[in-house]
């Protein structure tokens, strides 16, 4: 049995999460997003729900620190006071971003000002926010660990490597998240607690979906990139097989071996 707060649940990785995760009818998890009634419409005619009842949705803004604040006083009436596992899975994921490096970019410079800001505001700012004000949760909890969900492309050896010019302004704020992760675990080790920054891979998530085909053609340069540094690789995973992956790497995981760490679905460095 355990508890779990999941942040962004109402699609993709999220989504994947609460569906997961509520397999088990000994685990209670709460989802937070940002339309409650939407999420819960969504879960409510999915059949993969049909007969649980161990999920609740609660509505937040990881840019609001009295939203989180109002959030976490409503998660300690449903424990009890007390939480196992954060999962932060929220963030913001530029569109204005995605397809150019930043000196591209450049040529926008209130743009790329204004989602740089945006990034770090949510990606950041709102996700620390959201594990102080969740913190003593967590230490009454039982497993006490807080993992915050990331991107290879946050990773400086694999952006050298293969020069991987996409997502600049959104790899930066994960890199700084990262960061944030472990100093996070420098101070909070000594309690128990884990915190750990995990990727969940490529996963299926629709979002390109009604991409111009001039900006699709920028994303097979990316995918031809992936292929070299993975030939076997077959295309992205499901949200499902995503969590599914990350969730035993965050139960093998220990605050002593672990703390601070930026790894892979696979527990290493391994990011294909």
């Amino acid at each position: 049995m355990a508890t779990y707060v999941v942040t962004g649940v109402s699609k993709g990785i999220g989504y994947g999460a609460l569906t997961v995760l509520t397999e088990d009818p000994a685990n209670t998890v709460i989802g937070l997003v940002r339309d409650k009634a939407a999420t819960v419409n969504k879960a409510a005619a999915d059949p993969e729900f049909k007969g649980r009842s161990n999920y609740h949705i609660l509505e937040t803004d990881l840019t609001s620190y009295d939203a989180l604040k109002t959030a976490a006083a409503e998660v300690a009436k449903i424990t009890g006071g007390a939480i196992d596992y954060l999962i932060a899975n929220a963030g913001y994921v530029s569109l204005f971003d995605n397809f150019d490096g930043i000196g591209t970019l450049a040529e926008q410079p209130k743009e790329l000002q204004d989602d740089l800001q945006k990034s770090f505001d949510v990606n950041v700012v709102g996700q620390i926010h959201l594990f102080n004000i969740f913190l003593p949760l967590i230490l009454k909890g039982k497993t006490k660990k807080v993992i915050s969900v990331t991107t290879a492309f946050a990773d400086l050896d694999f952006t050298n490597a293969f020069d991987i010019e996409n997502a600049p302004l959104y790899s930066i704020s994960k890199a700084a998240m990262n960061l944030a992760v472990s100093k996070f675990s420098a101070q909070y080790k000594k309690d128990g607690v884990l915190f750990l920054s995990v990727c969940p891979g490529s996963v299926d998530v629709d979002r390109y979906k009604n991409t111009p085909p001039e900006q699709l053609q920028k994303l097979g340069g990316l995918m031809s990139k992936l292929m070299q540094y993975k030939p076997d690789f077959s295309g992205p995973v499901t949200p499902q097989d995503s969590v599914r992956d990350m969730k035993a790497v965050w139960e093998k995981a220990t605050a002593e071996k672990d703390g601070g760490a930026f790894l892979s679905q696979y527990g290493n460095k391994q990011w294909l």
